[in-house]
């Protein structure tokens, strides 16, 4: 049985008797979350369940934001999110409320696309994916409630520098820039999730 099955199979057990199962996956940046998030819903629609991925991500503040608050050269940081309006659709979502808009961040733009998808009343299964949903500190720690099932994905620092280095690359920087912004922020915002989360249901090492 592969790592997915296994953590799909187990997300079915746990949904037995339920409407809703509200998954939320952490982890450091470049560890895979996105990448995990995709897979399982991929894996549970293959075993014809309703399921969606709800990025975190879609609540960055704007640059426009961002600049306007000295904070752009820590874009990703725990401080350039709205957690409060993350808090809001969470609930709104638990509470099965029809065709919720939620927003979707483009690594292209750099910038959230407002109503970018929707998660429909009757999905089963929603996959909360993002660096922090599990972060024990304030207003963060507000979120762990509101997950059914915690996972952790655990991922060497030295294979997540080379993981941003090669992202940073294929969005067309070059190799000085890409190591002074890992450097500068990547890597400090990688440390934060690292030592400052909670425990999770499942931890995955996602090598």
């Amino acid at each position: 049985m592969t790592e997915i099955t296994a953590l799909v199979a187990g997300l079915q057990q746990r949904a037995v008797g339920r409407d809703r199962l509200m998954l939320g996956i952490a982890g450091p940046p470049g560890s895979g979350k996105s990448t995990l998030a995709a897979n399982i819903v991929a894996a549970l629609k293959a075993e014809s369940e309703s399921a969606v991925v709800v990025p975190m991500d879609g609540f960055h503040f704007d640059d426009i934001v961002l600049n306007a608050r000295g904070h752009r050269s820590r874009k990703g940081a725990p401080w350039t999110f709205d957690v409060a309006g993350l808090e809001v659709l969470l609930k709104r979502i638990r509470a099965r409320e029809p065709d919720i808009a939620i927003p979707v961040f483009d690594r292209h733009l750099e910038a959230s696309r407002n109503a970018a998808d929707i998660v429909n009343a009757d999905d089963r299964f929603i996959v909360v994916e993002g660096n922090y949903l599990l972060l024990n500190q304030s207003p963060w720690d507000r979120l762990r409630s509101l997950f059914d099932v915690t996972l952790f994905v655990d991922v060497p620092i030295q294979i997540i520098e080379q993981r941003l280095l090669g992202r940073i690359k294929d969005h067309g920087h070059d190799e000085a820039y890409a190591k002074n912004w890992i450097l500068s922020n990547d890597l400090p915002n990688a440390r934060i999730v690292i030592e400052k989360s909670a425990g999770a249901d499942v931890v995955v090492a996602n090598m």
